[in-house]
């Protein structure tokens, strides 16, 4: 690794120092002859605007060695990184090709460390690595002009196993996007003596250094030698991957003792080519560092890298990082996952398993166990091991050579290291038949194709079937891999939202104002490009993410109609995507159709706390478990009944079919879940029954599952859903009036009562598995079946409590997902119908309250252009639509009145009501023209400006505030319209 690229964002430094290292001079030097490097603040802090617009990591470690792998960039890469500093001999100059010669030992110096068994040790390494044949093709160095003085982190490694290389990757982007320069190197690879003299001098100019130590370390001459080193200058920092430290005891390797080195331990200082005594200093000296205790192990590669970052920061005086980090820390602990994690997990081995080698193209752990268990049963035919188009003559006889040799009996599935990428696909070779009919639309099956390692996963099953509990489950179990996990709701109203909501986490601007270019306008879409590109730009860093994406409706989104996978970033990077849909196929990805449960889970789900029914009884849930579709929503939930109540299967089967069945209006799209399992439909309403046979026929249990289909498909407060049920009007009047004394009289009390009812509400809705609880505190989630099942009931008044319940108590920042759904409602966006029609009264208030805060919020903070604006146009039509009913004439039979003169319009007869309403239709007429202005369309905002003063002209007065105002904005629309037809213009 050449000494200039020894970080990915050196270009982007503020201050540099530049310096040109000849080849053969010697900067190595021993502890005694350089001084202890005391933690101090780095001359290269990384600016924020720096760091966010390099193009490309010239450090980025992999697996593939014709990809860069000894962390030297291609020419290409080089090429694009965006230099903060306007010095041009900073940037790299040209770079050729090496054909890596001999190591010449007499170019570098080691003070005390070079003696002749130093050399022996170098030589002999030299000829073992010849010996086994670990030659690599020529890679290109640059050759700039530009080198770094210092770094604050040196990282040593050695190994080339795609999680070591993957952890690694991480560590050093966490450190560099914190501001701390870093040199990461695996000197073994390289056998120039031109380079090792700049990575020892890096060594040298590091402040501390950073050494992954695996199994294989330890007969590494570099690691020993670097272990050394930074011992003695005391500022090593150990991380034990896939180690403890109390592993790394030397009398534990020499003497083979324990698990782990009964097979790697021994005498090691004779494949490392060294002394024993050298060797077992270098050792022990890890005891001297143990005040940092970090162990990568599998399951805390998250908790050790930051730890690693906030430890280096402090050492380094950071403290702006380190309370930064804290900070985050705090925030991902609240708000990472949606759900907490189901203690009661039944089945899924295969499907976990499965995901897990379709993330990281190898297993681990007890799923290793179980995959290969569950795989070793199939024969050849069912799987085979496929590389990509662009496979070598090597590698197609070492395919051919594994093919030939194990044809018979149980294969488990094997896999090789290789420079291409591994592909596995689906083997069972569809023989192509002659079509029934040669018709145009004839066409030939081809065998589905599945591509492991990528980091892409997609789900496929039906409502209900637990997909969202397998990939919770998944991210629970492997969160520790990711930096965070990053859950989407995927429906297409609101995924776009729910995308750029990833904001707060990833640390990332997606205002608009960003969006402007001073040298151009930009276009609303140019801006929302802009603010997603940001977004899928910090997922695209080495640092991983996993983006979960539940419940996708539609691969196009419904705003625009753009493919939905344009959202995320590329496939392949240390950011993994896991999808849970509906649909058969995403993007030509092959998903993992999840099936049902096994018999044996299946009952055990549906018993619950109940053992030992009789064999009778055993055979009805079996029955159950037939009727409800072997949905897992519906198991949960008979479990529920039988270990809540004192009732057998027998009787809850018998109490299900004496159920009537609804009549429902079953067109939609969305009813084919419903109308195929009724049985399911009639479960529900044995809960209900159960709900109203415990808190009255007005149950709130009952009435928040008939309200909660209107909300959002996210999280709901339960104090708003309990208002929003509270909402919903009675049948009889008589009762309401009774009910409203009542409540007047025990006003006192009516709070206290409140709460302990939605208490107890939110406790049965749980128990019963008709909602889940989420991590955030008093809310709930519904299964989109029941919020389904709940809009088709089709309750007077329901959508309307919605409404009046969320735009009394619903907050913009917290429950802006919510807002939306309110006003999908009120104003029926694309082909929908108007679901709530509301009084002039009320119509204002939301316009005033909601509509407008919500639609600038929506354009400024995230960038939603078209959202906002396709908002404030229906708000127009809505108001127009009103104010045309208030100048439309009424009846005549006010004009019989003796003390009143004719009234011919409801304008006349609320003349302040009709004032009010133009002059908000004014100022959401102004507001959408200053919109317009922000997006370059002149034209249009100069006609909606136009329209806004013409009524404040009319109403206020020429001389009004904001009349004036508007008269501003004409001007200014006008002048910039002026210039754009002057430069339009033949």
């Amino acid at each position: 690794m050449d000494l200039g690229e020894g970080s990915g964002r050196l270009g982007s430094l503020p201050t540099t120092t530049s310096r040109t290292m000849s080849s053969s001079s010697s900067a190595f030097f021993s502890a005694n002859q350089s001084p202890f490097f005391s933690p101090r603040s780095s001359t290269c802090q990384l600016s924020e605007s720096a760091r966010f617009d390099v193009q490309c990591d010239s450090t980025n470690l992999s697996a593939d060695p014709s990809s860069s792998s000894s962390g030297i960039p291609d020419p290409e890469c080089l090429a694009n990184v965006g230099f903060a500093v306007s010095d041009k001999s900073l940037m790299p100059a040209a770079c050729v090709s090496s054909d890596f010669p001999k190591f010449d030992h007499s170019s570098c110096t080691y003070g005390h460390l070079h003696d002749n068994c130093f050399s022996g040790i170098i030589e002999k390494h030299r000829r073992h690595i010849r010996s086994h044949d670990m030659m690599f093709s020529p890679v290109p160095i640059s050759l700039s002009s530009y080198q770094q003085s210092s770094y604050d982190v040196y990282i040593g490694l050695h190994g080339r196993k795609p999680s070591f290389l993957r952890f690694t990757n991480w560590l050093r982007a966490e450190l560099e996007i914190q501001g701390m320069s870093c040199f990461v190197s695996d000197r073994a690879r390289f056998r120039n003596s031109r380079k090792h003299g700049r990575i020892e001098r890096a060594m040298d100019a590091s402040s501390f250094g950073v050494l992954i130590l695996t199994k294989k370390s330890f007969r590494n001459p570099y690691t020993i030698e670097e272990l050394r080193f930074f011992s003695s200058k005391k500022n090593l920092v150990p991380i034990y991957f896939d180690l403890n430290m109390g592993d790394c005891l030397v009398r534990d390797i020499v003497e083979k003792r324990g698990e782990l080195w009964e097979k790697h331990g021994g005498e090691l200082w004779i494949s490392y080519g060294g002394l024993e005594k050298e060797w077992k200093e270098a050792v022990n000296g890890l005891v001297r560092a143990d005040a940092w205790k970090l162990e990568a192990l599998e399951g805390c590669w998250r908790d050790c890298i930051l730890r690693a970052v906030t430890y280096l920061a402090m050492r380094l005086g950071r403290r702006s990082v380190v309370d930064r980090l804290t900070k985050w820390r705090e925030k991902v602990d609240k708000e990472e996952f949606p759900f907490p994690r189901n203690e009661n997990f039944i089945g899924r081995k295969k499907e976990l398993s499965e995901l897990e080698f379709i993330l990281f193209g190898d297993i681990s752990g007890e799923s290793e166990r179980d995959y290969f268990e569950l795989k070793a049963r199939s024969k050849r035919k069912h799987l085979t091991i496929g590389w990509s188009k662009s496979k070598s003559l090597e590698e197609r006889r070492r395919e051919c050579n594994w093919e030939n040799g194990s044809r018979k009996g149980k294969e488990p599935v094997i896999w090789q290291e290789s420079e291409k990428e591994i592909e596995m696909q689906s083997t069972e070779r569809q023989r192509y038949q002659r079509p029934r009919s040669s018709g145009r639309n004839s066409r030939r099956k081809r065998p589905a194709k599945f591509i492991y390692g990528k980091g892409i996963a997609c789900v496929t099953g039906d409502s209900g079937i637990g997909k969202t509990e397998l990939l919770l489950e998944v991210a629970y179990r492997y969160h520790q891999r990711y930096k965070m996990v990053l859950w989407i709701g995927g429906e297409s109203r609101y995924i776009r939202q729910n995308y750029l909501n990833l904001w707060s986490f990833l640390d990332v601007d997606v205002r608009v104002e960003n969006g402007i270019d001073k040298r151009r306008m930009k276009s609303f879409e140019e801006q929302e490009e802009a603010a997603i590109s940001r977004v899928r730009k910090e997922l695209m860093r080495n640092i991983p993410f996993l983006v979960v994406i539940d419940n996708l409706e539609s691969e196009k989104d419904w705003w625009d109609q753009k493919f939905v996978m344009d959202l995320l970033p590329r496939f392949g990077g240390e950011t993994h995507i896991l999808i849970s849909t509906r649909l058969p196929r995403v993007m030509n990805l092959e998903p993992l159709k999840l099936s049902y449960l096994s018999g044996v889970e299946a009952m055990s789900l549906m018993q619950g706390s109940v053992k030992d029914y009789p064999i009778a009884e055993i055979d009805v849930l079996r029955v159950i478990e037939e009727k409800v579709g072997r949905l897992t929503l519906g198991l949960a939930i008979v479990g529920a009944i039988l270990s809540e109540l004192p009732i057998n299967p027998s009787r809850l089967l018998d109490t299900i079919n004496r159920l009537p069945s609804r009549d429902f209006s079953w067109s939609g799209r969305e009813a084919h879940s419903l109308r195929k399992n009724i049985f399911l439909l009639q479960l529900f309403e044995v809960c209900f029954s159960i709900f109203d046979h415990a808190d009255g026929p007005r149950s709130l249990a009952t009435r928040m599952v008939q309200v909660s289909g209107w909300f959002a498909p996210a999280a709901i407060p339960v104090s708003l859903l309990a208002l929003a049920a509270h909402k919903i009007p009675e049948k009889h009047k008589g009762t309401r009036f009774w009910r409203k004394l009542l409540r007047s009289l025990t006003c006192g009390f009516s709070s206290c009562y409140s709460k302990r009812f939605e208490s107890e509400a939110y406790s049965m809705l749980l128990r019963f598995n008709l909602a889940r609880s989420s991590t955030k505190e008093d809310y709930i989630h519904f299964n989109e079946v029941i919020r389904m099942y709940a809009r088709r009931r089709r309750v007077t008044g329901v959508s309307h409590a919605m409404v009046q319940a969320v735009v009394s108590h619903a907050s913009l920042s917290h429950h802006s997902e919510h807002i939306w759904a309110v006003c999908f409602l009120l104003f029926g966006f694309g082909n929908d119908p108007t679901v709530v029609e509301l009084r002039v009264s009320e119509l204002l208030y939301i316009v005033k309250e909601v509509i407008l805060p919500l639609a600038i919020r929506t354009f400024m903070v995230f960038s939603r252009c078209s959202a906002a604006l396709e908002l404030l146009r229906l708000c127009t039509d809505a108001l127009e639509a009103a104010d045309q009913a208030f100048v439309t004439p009424v009846e005549k039979w006010l004009d019989k009145s003796l003390c009143w003169g004719p009234i011919r319009t409801n304008a006349q007869l609320n003349p302040c009501l009709w004032q009010e309403l133009a002059l908000t239709r004014a100022t959401v007429l102004e507001t959408r023209a200053k919109l317009m202005l922000r997006g370059g369309q002149f034209d249009i905002g100069d006609d909606l400006i136009r329209k806004a003063i013409f009524i404040r002209n009319s109403i206020s007065g020429e001389d009004h505030p904001d009349t004036v105002s508007a008269r501003e904005t004409l001007s200014k629309l006008t002048r910039l319209l002026a210039n754009v037809q002057a430069h339009t213009s033949p």
